[in-house]
């Protein structure tokens, strides 16, 4: 899947596309995954210590393969959308926004480059462009994703502005934060962040452009957010995959040791 088809589907809604976080970057992942059948993967620089070289060649590597990346970057600073779109990310994804006015200033970093400073400021309040430079913006950004994390109360209580901003091709829920925000932290069946959550999915939906939410609930848990609207998944991620998995083997081989489990409940791995 190329980045361009991917926002297609966001803004189409015609099928749910589906992803991972990539927490590792170990060289031996890629080939791994390549069978794995995904959409797309989320890479998180927001969370996890990943420096820009390394986010680079994750990002040119799994754009080889046909699998788009969508880097979360750690601010809201549109010079570092920039620079993971430079690094080879399909798309950005803006971290805790709760007004218009960030995703106006990141459409103008990931869908009008490359105009900058005083240019960009006049070209977001309207100011029309020259007709060859308008056909050169839309050809060298037509491939680029911008999506916005919305996870908290006053995001929800902004919704509409938000979503009203060109370029905006997906408002994607941040389930830690947003539970947080509403008062039950990682509540994840009660009925506040589950409204919210419907909230938010159908309004973004309604608004022509991708719902998605990153959550490490079993796949019967996730199905529910497909039914509020959400067509974009992120599930797990790697480092969950291989905590839950290396747990239950273990306990599965002292179990058939006749051993006592002395692993204790190492609890779940989030991100």
């Amino acid at each position: 899947m190329t980045a361009n088809e991917l926002r297609s589907i966001l803004h189409g809604g015609e099928r749910v596309v589906l992803g991972t976080c990539i927490v590792s970057p170990s060289p031996k992942w890629p080939p791994i995954l390549r069978n794995c059948d995904l959409d797309f993967v989320f890479i998180d620089t927001e969370h996890i210590a990943l420096n820009r070289e390394t986010v680079s060649w994750m990002c040119r590597t799994y754009t080889a393969m046909g699998i788009p990346p969508l880097v979360r970057i750690p601010t809201q600073n549109p010079d570092d959308a920039t620079g993971v779109l430079d690094d080879g990310a399909a798309g950005v994804i803006v971290p805790y926004v709760e007004k218009p006015e960030v995703v106006r200033q990141m459409a103008g970093a990931t869908k009008l480059r490359p105009l900058k400073g005083e240019r960009v400021r006049r070209a977001l309040d309207g100011e029309t462009l020259e007709p060859e430079l308008r056909d050169y913006i839309d050809d060298h950004n037509s491939d680029h994703i911008l999506l916005t994390n919305i996870e908290s109360v006053p995001a929800m209580e902004n919704l509409d502005q938000i979503l009203e901003e060109q370029g905006l091709d997906c408002a994607l829920i941040g389930p830690h934060d947003l539970s947080t925000s509403l008062g039950v932290p990682e509540q994840y069946d009660h009925p506040k962040f589950l409204e919210a959550c419907a909230f938010i999915l159908g309004k973004a939906r309604a608004a022509g452009i991708g719902a998605g939410i990153h959550h490490w609930l079993p796949p019967e848990k996730q199905v529910q957010f497909v039914e509020m609207g959400a067509n974009l998944l992120i599930h797990k991620a790697d480092a969950i995959f291989l905590s839950e998995g290396l747990q239950t083997q273990l306990r599965e081989i002292r179990e058939l040791l006749g051993q006592e489990d002395q692993t204790g409940d190492a609890g779940q791995v989030t991100i």
